[in-house]
C-alpha cells in the first residue's frame, strides 16, 4: 500500500506560497522558467537555483511527495547531458571561442568549455523543475480555475485546466491501485524484479489505466452535460481569490527576472556568459 504523501498533487499547507493567488503563481512560473530557458548566464542561473531551494524550504514540501518524480527527472537529466556531449563534444569550445583540454580522446576530447556548457544545462533544469513542482503542489485547482476566469479567460477553459490538475493525483492513485492488484496476482514489480519483468508489468498497468481513464472522462463529461455546463456565458466561483499586495510583489519579481535577462543579453552580447575571455 502506498503512502498518500507520495502522491504528486495539491496538498494544503500554511506557508505564504499557499496564500498567493493561483494566477500569480502561474505568471511567476512561466516568466521565471522562460528567463532560465533563454539565458546561459551562469550567475543568473545560480541565483535562481538558490532562490528555488529557498522557496521549496519555505513551502515545507516533504521529500516523499516528490522523490519519485525527482529521481525520474535526475535520470533524464543525466541521460540528456550524456547525449548532448556524445553528439557534439566540441560545442562548448565553439560557443566560448577557446579550448582547454581536460581529457584527450580524439573526437570525444573533453574540454573545460564543454563541461562549463553542460553545467549550465544542468542549472537550467535545477532552476525550472522546482518552480514547476511548487506550482503543482501548492495550487488549489479550483482556485486556479477561478483566477484564470477573473483575468478574462473563458470559464470553460479554466475549468478544463482545473480538471487536468485534479486528474494528476487521480491517475497516480489508479496506477498504484492497479499495481497492487497486479502484484497480488503474482506479478513481481518491486526493485528485485528483472528489467523484462518490470517492462511487462508496466505494460500490464498502463492498458487498464488508459481504459479506466477514458471511462472516468466519459463519466465526468456526461455529468457536466446533465448539469448544463457551458449553457450560460458566465458563472460564479465558490473559491475565487482577489489579488493582494503580496501577489503584485511576486509578479513584479517575475517581470524583474525577465528584465535582468534582457540586461545580461546586452552585457554578454548574446545568451552566453563567457568567463574564458
Amino acid at each position: 500500500m502506498h503512502d498518500q504523501n507520495q502522491i504528486l498533487g495539491y496538498q494544503p499547507g500554511t506557508s505564504f506560497i499557499y496564500q498567493l493567488n493561483a494566477t500569480t503563481k502561474l505568471i511567476f512560473m512561466l516568466l521565471v522558467s522562460a528567463a532560465c530557458m533563454i539565458t546561459y548566464d551562469t550567475r543568473f542561473l545560480l541565483a535562481i537555483c538558490v532562490f528555488s531551494i529557498i522557496l521549496f524550504k519555505e513551502a515545507q514540501i516533504k521529500w516523499s511527495q516528490i522523490s519519485f518524480i525527482v529521481k525520474f527527472i535526475v535520470a533524464f537529466m543525466i541521460l540528456n547531458l550524456i547525449f548532448v556531449y556524445l553528439f557534439q563534444p566540441t560545442y562548448g569550445q565553439e560557443i566560448y571561442h577557446s579550448r582547454s583540454i581536460l581529457i584527450h580522446a580524439g573526437y570525444f576530447t573533453l574540454t573545460i568549455q564543454e563541461v562549463f556548457y553542460l553545467f549550465n544545462l544542468l542549472l537550467k533544469y535545477i532552476c525550472s523543475i522546482p518552480i514547476v513542482l511548487l506550482f503543482l503542489l501548492t495550487t488549489n485547482p479550483s482556485q486556479f480555475a477561478a483566477s484564470l476566469n477573473q483575468i478574462g479567460i473563458s470559464y470553460k477553459i479554466s475549468y478544463a485546466v482545473a480538471l487536468a490538475l485534479r486528474y494528476i493525483p487521480d491517475i497516480q492513485n489508479s496506477y498504484w491501485a492497479i499495481s497492487a492488484a497486479q502484484q497480488s496476482r503474482g506479478n513481481e514489480l518491486s526493485k528485485k524484479a528483472k528489467l523484462s519483468q518490470l517492462i511487462k508489468g508496466t505494460l500490464n498497468i498502463i492498458m487498464p489505466l488508459i481504459f479506466s481513464s477514458l471511462e472516468r472522462i466519459d463519466t465526468i463529461s456526461t455529468a457536466m452535460q446533465l448539469r448544463r455546463f457551458g449553457y450560460k456565458k458566465k458563472r460564479t466561483w465558490y473559491v475565487a481569490q482577489s489579488f493582494k499586495k503580496e501577489d503584485y510583489w511576486v509578479m513584479g519579481l517575475s517581470v524583474l527576472a525577465i528584465l535582468i535577462v534582457i540586461l545580461l543579453w546586452q552585457l554578454n552580447h548574446g545568451r552566453f556568459y563567457n568567463p574564458f575571455m
